[in-house]
């Protein structure tokens, strides 16, 4: 017995031992990761010393003698806190995250390698002034400087996925990753894809018309029938949204907010300006603060690591924010391809040569991938992308290429924003944003001597007016009507400087007036948000910070105050010889709902009930005229087409029949009280049988995804961030669900990814806040620290004053010339 106890007394000291040592590791490992925030530092690449202080929430203060210094630090600071996103993004762009996550990144590295991120990032820098190159460079240098001096471990994404250390930073680089958010918040290709399937599945015109409506407004043209060219290519057109599906371009609902008052609408006597842009969250968060003081002057804001300037935020003049205008830019074309020659195809002028570009795509534990992208005279075709192989030996036929303004070599964006940061005055901020080219932009605009503006800054194709598709649908490659014509010239974008009225919205709404003479898009967001803030900004005269605040804290869904009336009186507990049928739990339910006023609140049960309703009638009346492959990637709310549905506006509750193939009730009361049962039934089952304990906010919660952990569920704890939040797709405080996600409906993932109040009357009470923490790394304190602030719509100061900024700093770091 004393020799068994004797074991065990041994084997515990050496398990706790073990155990010691594998705490110790981790301490240690905890501790060496993080970034050296204080003492001296001598690196490669600056010219003088440069100081960083960064203060309490880890917020980087940039002092350099040259501009060309802060920009390396800018660099510096970016790889210090948030390299595995700077490789992972630069991965994304490049089309190389098969090399490191294998056969998963294939789909996203087909689509970047076909349409040419990297090809159009080189073409670009060779574009620029040599100032911007400079200055992209610069960046690099500081990035660099970090790569070749650490010390310290990996962060721990290269560990677990045993990535090795990365490649030098270029300047290529960060131009791909502004190619990135350029195709993010371009959405007419999906759009056009959608249509064209809608097309092949049989839909009329009319139908496409109905269930993909011109923004209110707007009134579509009357529109050629190519159905039978369009179901020629069904193949192309299933490779085609293949390849787009993943990126979820021009979903419903994207946008962002921004507002700007005079003087004269403000307590404090200067312009205010809000804005905040609406994005996919992730962890870390897109955006990350910082602060450059040299010659050229002070500014302040959210940057993009991997892009070195400040993308919104303001100086010591002037403050901007931008809002998506959601322009069609992107226009796909059927190329008539050779069919003795695939490498042909027709063009107004005869027969021409595809342009190729080989593409080799590493795969981890698996052979390469060899993509032959043809590229015609509008641009690379996307059909060929989504084949493995040479793509040279397809059937002949037809094939979709894109062709899209950012892709131009000319585009000039990167080089607006340097400028940007430096303008004074409204004169120097046009013309920095003259040069901005893609996304366009609704740019608002405001400054310490009393003046607001706004202009819609983009490159934006004039379609010719024997154009009769007008980018709504994919045109023949062949037929010289549907080129381009040139773009609207500057002048004539929409713009205006210090309104009458004292104040401008923008929230993705048509900006265009009556009459304006170019065709901007048809496919503006729905007002919903943009009357909302119209509301709340004539609630008073004047304006104020904390005005503001509440404004962006709003989350009174216009959209479920237009839909809800129409949803209670068609269900039969509307109707008084019918309200004794419905069981007791579902009239409670209607009775409660008939007091709701929209207000989205994380407390409550109504908004959870009155989405799922909704998400159970558009499956009802429209997943059988899609079908089983389009339903699952068109399904979404859908608020103009379903309040047009249930008013029957111009006979379209019409679509209620056509439920009547599988068996379902014919009319849209019956549609409504089956979607309320089922919503109910699916409630019931995910939270519990006791309606009165639903919480909106228990399903609703903003989803700050990591890539790639967030799809490792032992990892994603670890590395996502979950926070419960208020609002839904059309509150002016935005929280998009995806109601298609069956697993999880609810749940948030696009959200206000940034938050900022500016007061041109003491810009130093200037405000802002993102959606997790300044570090990169999940194991620091500043991983997720802003989250909870974020989601109660709660600011960090903007202060550029070093007597406050030093108050609780973290630490200052002193950069020495090597």
């Amino acid at each position: 017995m004393r020799l068994v106890r004797a074991i065990v007394k041994w084997a515990t000291a050496l398990v706790m031992l073990a155990v010691a040592g594998v705490l110790g590791v981790g301490l240690w490992y905890i501790r060496a990761v993080e970034p050296q925030v204080s003492g001296t530092v001598t690196l490669p690449g600056f010219e003088k010393p440069v100081e960083i202080v960064r203060d309490a929430e880890g917020v980087p203060h940039i002092f350099a003698a040259s501009e060309q210094d802060a920009t390396a630090a800018l660099g510096f600071v970016h790889a210090q806190d948030r390299l595995w996103q700077m490789e992972m993004n630069r991965r994304i762009a490049n089309g190389r995250l098969a090399e490191i996550v294998g056969a998963p990144g294939l789909e996203t590295d087909r689509f970047l390698r076909t349409i040419g991120i990297r090809r159009s990032a080189e073409a670009i820098f060779a574009s620029l002034d040599p100032e911007t190159r400079v200055s992209l460079a610069a960046y690099a240098r500081g990035v660099n400087a970090y790569l070749t001096t650490r010390s310290g471990p990996l962060p721990p994404e290269f560990q677990l996925l045993r990535v090795p250390s990365p490649e030098p930073w270029t300047p290529v680089d960060s131009i791909g990753w502004s190619l990135i958010m350029a195709l993010d918040l371009g959405g007419n290709l999906n759009a056009e894809l959608s249509r064209l399937q809608l097309a092949q599945r049989g839909l009329s015109m009319r139908q496409i018309g109905e269930f993909l409506p011109a923004a209110p407004g707007e009134t579509y043209p009357a529109l050629p029938d190519y159905g039978a060219l369009y179901r020629s290519l069904g193949g192309e057109t299933r490779r085609a949204a293949a390849l787009t599906r993943p990126f979820e371009i021009g979903i419903e609902g994207v946008g962002s907010n921004n507002w700007v008052v005079s003087g004269g609408r403000s307590e404090t006597g200067k312009p205010l300006l809000a804005n905040d842009p609406h994005l996919g969250l992730s962890a870390p968060a897109l955006w990350y603060f910082a602060r450059m003081t040299s010659p050229a002057g002070t500014v302040i804001g959210a940057t993009m690591p991997a892009v070195p300037s400040v993308v919104l935020g303001r100086n010591d003049r002037i403050a901007w924010g931008f809002t998506n205008t959601g322009p069609d830019v992107q226009d796909l074309f059927i190329e008539r391809v050779d069919p003795a020659d695939p490498l042909r195809y027709q063009t107004p002028d005869g027969w021409a040569r595809f342009d190729t570009a080989r593409e080799v795509i590493a795969v981890r534990g698996a052979p390469d991938e060899v993509l032959t992208v043809r590229i015609s005279r509008h641009g690379p075709v996307i059909s060929d992308g989504a084949s493995r192989g040479a793509t040279v030996g397809a059937p002949p036929g037809h094939a979709l290429a894109l062709q899209w303004t950012a892709l131009s070599p000319d585009n000039l964006t990167v080089q607006a924003f340097a400028r940007i940061n430096r303008a004074r005055d409204w004169p120097e901020f046009l013309a920095a944003v003259r040069h901005y080219d893609a996304p366009q932009q609704n740019m608002v605009y405001a400054d310490v001597d009393g003046n607001i503006g706004f202009v819609a800054a983009g490159r934006v194709p004039v379609r010719k007016a024997e154009n009769d598709l007008k980018g709504l649908f994919p045109a023949p490659g062949w037929d010289a009507r549907y080129d381009w014509a040139g773009f609207v010239p500057f002048e004539e974008l929409p713009q205006e400087f210090n309104p009458a009225r004292g104040f401008r919205i923008t929230a993705n709404e048509k900006i265009t007036p009556e009459g304006y003479p170019h065709l901007l898009t048809y496919e503006w967001a729905t007002p919903h948000r943009a009357d909302r803030i119209a509301e709340l900004l004539g609630a008073r005269e004047r304006h104020s910070p904390a005005s503001f605040r509440q404004m962006q804290a709003d989350h009174r869904s216009a959209a479920v105050r237009e839909i809800l009336p129409l949803l209670l009186a068609a269900h039969p507990s509307g109707e008084e010889e019918r309200r004794r049928q419905v069981p007791q739990r579902v009239g409670e339910v209607v009775a409660a709902l008939a007091g709701f006023d929209g207000t989205m609140a994380v407390d409550r049960p109504e908004p959870l009930i009155v989405t799922a309703w909704l998400r159970e009638l558009t499956r009802l009346v429209y997943a059988d005229e899609l079908g089983p492959n389009l339903f699952p990637v068109l399904w979404d709310q859908r608020q103009q087409f379903m309040v047009a549905v249930l008013s029957d506006t111009n006979g379209k509750g019409a679509w209620c029949r056509g439920a009547e193939a599988a068996g379902e009730p014919s009319t849209c009361p019956a549609l409504v009280s089956r979607a309320l049962d089922l919503a109910l039934a699916d409630l019931e089952r995910r939270f519990g049988a006791d309606w009165r304990a639903w919480r909106w906010g228990t399903a609703h919660d903003a989803r700050s995804e990591h890539r790639p952990f967030s799809r490792v569920p032992a990892l994603a704890a670890l590395f996502d961030v979950r926070v419960p939040v208020p609002g839904d797709t059309y509150t002016v405080n935005v929280n998009r669900h995806t109601i298609r996600n069956e697993a999880e409906p609810f749940v948030s993932r696009h959200s206000a990814s940034l938050r900022a109040i500016y007061d041109m009357a003491d810009p130093e009470r200037s405000l802002f806040m993102h959606s997790t923490g300044q570090s990169g790394l999940p194991t620091s304190r500043l991983y997720r620290n802003l989250a909870e602030r974020w989601a109660a719509v709660e600011f960090l100061p903007m202060r550029t004053q070093r007597n406050d900024i030093e108050k609780g700093a973290i630490g200052t770091l002193t950069i020495t010339p090597r």
